[in-house]
């Protein structure tokens, strides 16, 4: 879980565009986030497991 200090900062917007850190909506994670799915990769396979994401089902070969 990210501090609550880091995520405000990543609200706010950069004086660069570089600058930009993308952080999960659900626990605030910057790392292994997923654009597509504005959300970190644990966040996102605990939801996809549950069946909370539309169009995304688990893989299997």
């Amino acid at each position: 879980m990210a501090r609550k200090a880091m995520i405000l900062k990543a609200l706010k917007t950069p004086k660069y565009s570089t600058r930009l850190v993308r952080r999960c909506k659900i626990c605030g994670r910057s790392r292994g986030y997923m654009r597509k799915f504005d959300m970190c990769r644990i966040c996102f396979r605990k939801l996809a497991s549950e069946g909370k994401l539309p169009g995304v089902k688990k893989s299997s070969w």
